[in-house]
């Protein structure tokens, strides 16, 4: 069996973590929609909206 050139090893493990972190990413970025959808919801109607 062919060994793996170390340069395509170094670009697959590269991508690899780039897809972890992207996926932390997108992790994060939807619990902060979540929880500004969260406090939205919590305002009373009648209270008016500061700017």
């Amino acid at each position: 069996m062919k060994s793996i050139p170390k340069e395509y090893l170094l670009l697959f493990n590269a991508i690899s973590d780039a897809e972890e972190i992207l996926n932390q990413l997108r992790e994060t970025l939807i619990a902060a929609q979540q929880q500004a959808e969260d406090l939205y919801l919590s305002i009373p109607e009648d209270t008016p909206e500061s700017a």
